[in-house]
């Protein structure tokens, strides 16, 4: 799993719950950071699923970000207050 290599600047909510985090750190290496893994389930089996590429390429750290559902942890800079919660049900293209 991922460790620190110093100390943290600002905090940000996960699911309701303070996590500590860096200012312009991904949001996907700030939850491994922290120990969380799991980003979403799959909508057909509900198979956990969390960062596999950690540069955009693969879509398994969907995530909701500020109330906007579909974005992708590894792509996500960190700013203080940044809420985000687990991705809900399947993903949209936007039709």
């Amino acid at each position: 799993m991922f460790r620190r290599s110093g100390p943290t600047d600002c905090e940000i909510t996960w699911n309701g719950a303070p996590i500590p985090a860096r200012e312009g750190e991904s949001l996907a290496a700030a939850l491994l950071a922290a120990g969380i893994a799991q980003f979403r389930e799959t909508a057909v089996s509900g198979s956990a699923r969390g960062p596999l590429c950690l540069m955009g390429a693969c879509f398994d750290c969907l995530v909701e970000v500020e109330g906007v559902a579909n974005r992708q942890a590894c792509l996500v800079m960190v700013t203080p207050g940044l809420s985000a919660r687990t991705q809900q049900g399947a993903r949209e293209t936007g039709a």
